[in-house]
């Protein structure tokens, strides 16, 4: 079936049929919530629609769904993200395990409506899970997946499963759908053990939480994140028993023998993956780690991809202000600092929808090459297509 980015997620969240979705439109995710909606109208789905007046109000009616025991969703992008800040944080302190869709787009100012990944790294202390997408195939896939890992009794915690705006959520590939009552079988009923509607124990949920139990709340968020690395890899194992289709934390791609690789997710992985074949071609033993899962941080598989490695880039589509380098950078270095490692480099690129391309990567290889043969960094964090000052 021929579908764009979101018409793949919106047509996966049907098959799940959700209890609850909280709308509010926002280019580039407008037509992923417009059509879930028409499958509203047209009785495919049997699912609470609420119309709100605001992103805040989306998440926050998303959360009072899920606290009364509904599987709930909803979907948004750059601006929409920042507008439910305060509540992002709500879902994830109260455990509830609710499922967005954020389309990547840049933030202001200036106004921009096209791809990078400002809003998704701007949320990634919030606490919630985050799943990057390839391709709509992967948006379709990881969304579906992204049910049975927020909900597993030893994460609850949301999961926003993101993908590149522009790039993916309005170009069309053919994507493998499943039937639909694989993908009920496979999601099952959601059944919560402790929800606000259940007159057999009832509970309070996010009251004032004052000092002697804050931090202990906050501790027992970071053990939800981390267990789900495991469920992560253990619902992909299952994914692959019935589509064949294969999900990791990571994605390595000619990593076997590969002496330098770039770091990517998103969309760009694909053009990074013809970037490396491109310097294959030309004798050059380049190699990619696709991050899939960015939170929680893989940081035990990526020491393993790379392990070998004589010199890593690192791309981010986002800048993290004030710091040296973006987002995954800062984490790729942290966590290899414990051990002899490569000399890493972090690349900026993509800004506010600026294309990457082949050429564009190829280009970070050959600096890797130059670093790998030299042991020499003459710049740490570098701009890739940008147009410097004349």
């Amino acid at each position: 079936m021929a579908l764009t980015g979101n018409d793949a997620v919106a047509e996966a969240l049907r098959q799940v049929n959700p209890d609850v979705a909280a709308i509010y439109p926002i280019t580039p995710q407008t037509e992923m919530m417009m059509k879930f909606a028409q499958y509203y109208a047209d009785g495919k789905v049997d699912t609470e629609v609420v119309c709100v007046e605001s992103e805040h109000s989306a998440m926050s009616a998303t959360v009072g769904a899920a606290a009364a025991g509904a599987r709930a969703i909803t979907a948004t992008s750059s601006a929409g993200m920042a507008l439910m800040w305060e509540i992002l944080y709500v879902a994830a302190s109260n455990r509830l395990p609710i499922v967005m869709a954020l389309v990547n787009r840049a933030l202001s100012a200036p106004i921009n409506i096209h791809c990078d990944h400002s809003d998704g790294m701007g949320a990634r202390d919030t606490g919630w899970l985050q799943i990057y997408s390839e391709s709509a195939q992967e948006a379709y896939d990881n969304t579906i997946q992204a049910f049975r890992i927020a909900e597993h009794p030893d994460v609850l915690t949301p999961a926003m499963v993101t993908l590149d705006g522009f790039i993916l959520s309005h170009t069309m590939e053919v994507i493998d759908i499943l039937p639909d009552e694989e993908v009920k079988k496979f999601v099952g009923e959601y059944k919560p053990e402790n929800y606000l509607l259940n007159t057999e124990h009832p509970l309070t949920m996010g009251p004032l939480d004052l000092p002697p139990h804050y931090f202990e709340h906050k501790r027992q968020q970071v053990e939800g994140l981390d267990n789900s690395l495991d469920v992560i890899r253990q619902v992909a194992r299952e994914y692959k028993e019935m589509t064949g289709r294969e999900y990791d934390l990571l994605e390595l791609y000619k990593m076997e023998d590969a002496e330098i690789a770039v770091m990517a997710l998103g969309s760009s992985a694909g053009t990074a993956k013809e970037a490396v074949d491109t310097m294959r071609d030309k004798g050059v033993k380049a190699g990619l780690i696709k991050v899939r899962v960015f939170r929680p941080f893989p940081v035990v598989a990526i020491l393993e991809a790379t392990s070998n490695l004589k010199a890593l880039g690192v791309m981010d589509r986002a800048i993290a202000f004030g710091a040296q380098g973006g987002a995954v950078f800062l984490e790729t270095r942290s966590a290899l600092y414990e051990r002899s490692h490569p000399p890493v480099l972090s690349y900026i690129y993509g800004l506010g929808g600026r294309d990457v391309t082949i050429e564009h990567i190829a280009g970070v290889f050959e600096e890797l090459a130059e670093v790998a043969k030299t042991g020499k960094v003459k710049q740490l964090v570098n701009y890739v297509n940008l147009r410097e000052p004349e």
